[in-house]
């Protein structure tokens, strides 16, 4: 296992003046944060799937909060892309729900990971192609500057543990505290936005 770990999301330094970069880059630490969890044992595991969920939390509530709402009004067909992105981010949580059930370690742990890495995947990629390229065509530099500024300051204020002081891998990932987690994530959003 390298010491090269994906940087916890908003640790970067990157300029991000593209809200489409940054979440393109986002994409590629999510694949990076897979082959982490795949590739450790015991509490390395742990930490990069915590690592995993947070950068997960993060992105997902960014696109709800900010991307969507552009893609609805921003472009012709951009409701019914948006609800097909929504039905695929609500499979993916399913799944990511059963994962969070379990111990990095009980065997069933890596058949859901896998699972959760295909929906994640996919998803990613039906962004990129239906969501993103129209939303780099339909809108200033300055938009786009905007919508990247409010996901970077809400990387800054989300939460890196979905409960401080709740450590067990199985306490600390139950849905409860992912979902808190996302909470959290949302009103981060809304207050990097000004609609706290």
């Amino acid at each position: 296992m390298s010491e090269l770990k994906t940087p916890h999301a908003g640790d970067d330094m990157a300029k991000d003046d593209d809200v489409v970069s940054l979440l393109m880059r986002q994409h590629g630490d999510i694949r990076n944060l897979f082959d982490e969890v795949e590739a450790a044992k015991g509490e390395e595991r742990r930490d990069a799937f915590r690592r995993l969920v947070r950068l997960l939390a993060v992105h997902e509530t960014a696109e709800e909060e900010v991307v969507h709402p552009f893609a609805r009004k921003g472009f012709p067909g951009g409701e019914q892309v948006v609800k097909d992105r929504l039905a695929e981010e609500k499979a993916a949580k399913e799944t990511l729900s059963a994962l969070d059930e379990m111990d990095t370690d009980d065997p069933k742990f890596m058949p859901q990971l896998l699972k959760l890495r295909r929906d994640v995947q996919e998803h990613a990629r039906a962004e990129e192609r239906y969501e993103f390229t129209h939303i780099r065509r339909s809108t200033d530099t300055a938009n786009l500057a905007a919508m990247a500024k409010a996901i970077k300051a809400a990387e800054a204020m989300a939460p890196t543990r979905p409960h401080p002081g709740v450590e067990s891998g199985a306490k600390n990932m139950a849905l409860g505290p992912v979902a808190a987690l996302m909470d959290r994530t949302k009103d981060a959003v809304r207050q990097a936005m000004g609609k706290g």
